[in-house]
């Protein structure tokens, strides 16, 4: 069973590094982490991911491999959740992080072939809907 030391290897966003080894001298004590910093990077994590998978990082997204619009749907979710729960902790962080989901949501609308009503799309049932 892995320790809770070994999840700050998260903060550095490698999942690689969960292991049970004993090498913890690049992995920050969780106790030093502001949660706005642990907030922010898991935003972040939650952006890149949905990029990647509504194709975002391709010269033409809609021949992009690693597209799958049902887990972007999933992942701007997620996004929003967290956004809507913990905005009033994000300070300055706030405005960028809602910008980053709203251009999401926008990004996945415009990639569905059939795009959800408004209020329906990713995340809306806790931003209101994007349009």
């Amino acid at each position: 069973m892995l320790s809770l030391a070994y999840a700050g290897t998260v903060v550095r966003a490698s999942l690689a590094g969960m292991t049970d080894s004993n090498d913890t001298r690049d992995i920050r004590d969780l106790a030093e982490i502001p949660a706005v910093e642990v907030i922010t990077r898991a935003a972040v994590m939650l952006m890149s991911a949905a990029a990647e998978k509504i194709g975002l990082s391709s010269p033409d997204p809609d021949a992009s491999e690693h597209r799958d619009l049902d887990e972007a749907r999933r992942l701007i979710t997620a996004l929003a959740g967290l956004v809507t729960a913990s905005v009033e902790y994000l300070g300055p962080h706030a405005g960028p992080v809602r910008d980053g989901l709203k251009s999401l949501q926008l990004a996945f609308r415009e990639a569905s072939a059939a795009p959800d009503e408004p209020g329906s799309g990713p995340g809306e049932k806790y931003t209101g809907p994007v349009g």
